[in-house]
């Protein structure tokens, strides 16, 4: 493993600031822009279909892109159809609708190809074009060649004001809580802002670091968790301060501020179904000639009493995912870099240096499944990420090959039975 070449999975016409996976429609929504600069780089949100092609290897097109005229969208929530949408201060929120239109003829694949934006057409007529054309001749069979082409329907939905810093405001963070009943942003003025959803009713607005707000996170049972620039990493009971974390007792001889706080996230326990973690993200707060390691730090989640802490590389990490069911973590490094961890022990499983020409700034794992069709093929995990250099890239990592565990038991057996015979030659009489 080290510095490798990763095959582009999607290449977009502006910097890629987030990605999300929606699991119920099968959608890969990413976003970003150039901002209100005119240069010409558009903003836009990006919907891809992807595709397993074989048991490794992934392709994604183009459904459809939705333009936010002179704002880019920075960082995003999904959840239930709607896209929550961190663009400069506010907070906008829009609905999605994937659907698939069936048709018949030659008149409908005429409107397919007329609509290239919206969707790709996949023919299915046995071995397709002419030769379904033909066995349908041959057999009798009158019906006319079938086509369907998938299409995306965006529709604004609200705003909300998410960061008032007088200065260039800016959302940092956008999260649905878990049951989707609330919605919490974080932004540089360090107030959280949490409202009910789908109503928008503001519930809390508080301020929870000094300076920018980092990374924010809510587990089961609205457990909240705040990342500032501040050094603090803070646990909320509503609005009230509940006790600040302090990964760095973990380690000897490591001072308060050394580090900071990067990024948070929660994630279940494969096979305990109660089991709840918490994992951090810590970097160097000044950078030396030596560069010193970044630390990953696991939880537990429920008395937020630190597990385990172990470093992650000098690179400094710019972002964090864990997977849906907890197994692994995902590190991109503000040198382009990706890398795969196993959450029980934080040990590295995958890693590609500079996989992109700078930044990663989102990650995203697929789930077990899309629309309920496996989209791991045979790999134990893959992992999405997206960079400023407009590139969308996969990273998949094959499943392991194991013995099964009669085999084991049987070479273990004869082992036992050899070394039984040995000590009988040698030493005659021993049994």
């Amino acid at each position: 493993m080290g510095k490798r070449r990763i095959p582009d999975l999607y290449r977009a016409p502006f910097p890629l600031y987030s990605i999300k996976v929606d699991s119920k429609t099968g959608l890969v929504i990413t976003a970003g822009g150039g901002g209100a600069s005119k240069t010409g780089i558009k903003n836009a949100v990006h919907f891809l279909d992807l595709q397993l092609v074989g048991e490794h290897q992934y392709n994604a097109s183009l459904l459809h892109a939705h333009d936010t005229d002179t704002r880019a969208t920075m960082n995003m929530a999904v959840g239930d159809g709607v896209i929550a949408a961190g663009q400069d201060g506010t907070c906008c929120l829009m609905t999605f609708k994937h659907c698939t239109q069936k048709g018949r003829g030659k008149a409908f694949a005429k409107d397919v190809g007329n609509s290239v934006q919206q969707g790709s057409a996949r023919r299915r007529a046995g071995k397709g074009g002419k030769g379904g054309q033909d066995g349908s001749a041959a057999s009798g069979d009158k019906s006319e060649l079938k086509d369907e082409t998938a299409s995306v329907s965006v529709t604004a939905l609200a705003e909300v004001q998410s960061d008032l810093n007088h200065q260039d405001p800016l959302q940092k963070v956008v999260r649905f809580s878990p049951d989707l009943s609330l919605l919490l942003t974080g932004g540089t003025d360090g107030h959280i802002r949490i409202w009910e959803f789908p109503s928008l009713k503001k519930k809390f607005d508080f301020k929870a670091h000094e300076g920018e707000i980092e990374d924010l996170d809510m587990g089961p049972g609205n457990k909240l968790v705040t990342v500032g620039r501040d050094f603090a990493c803070s646990v909320w009971s509503g609005s009230q301060l509940a006790m600040n974390l302090k990964w760095y007792e973990t380690l000897p001889q490591m001072t308060e501020k050394t580090y900071r706080y990067m990024a948070c996230r929660f994630g279940k326990v494969e096979d305990q179904k109660a089991g709840l973690r918490l994992y951090t993200v810590q970097i160097p707060h000044k950078r030396d000639r030596k560069p010193p390691p970044c630390y990953l730090t696991k939880w537990d989640g429920k008395s937020f009493l630190p597990m385990l802490t172990a470093p992650c590389g000098t690179e400094v990490i710019s972002s964090l995912a864990v997977s849906d069911s907890g197994t692994f973590l995902g590190l991109g490094t503000v040198t382009g870099s990706v890398a795969i961890y196993i959450a029980f022990s934080l040990q590295k499983l995958y890693y590609v240096q500079e996989s992109h020409g700078i930044v990663v700034t989102d990650l995203a794992f697929l789930p077990d499944s899309l629309k309920s069709k496996n989209i791991k093929g045979n790999n134990e995990t893959a992992l999405l990420s997206v960079a400023v250099d407009s590139r969308c890239q996969v990273h998949a990592v094959p499943n392991r090959r194991s013995f099964p565990i009669w085999l084991v038991l049987f070479f273990c057996g004869l082992m036992v039975v050899g070394v039984i015979l040995l000590l009988q030659y040698l030493f005659p009489g021993f049994i």
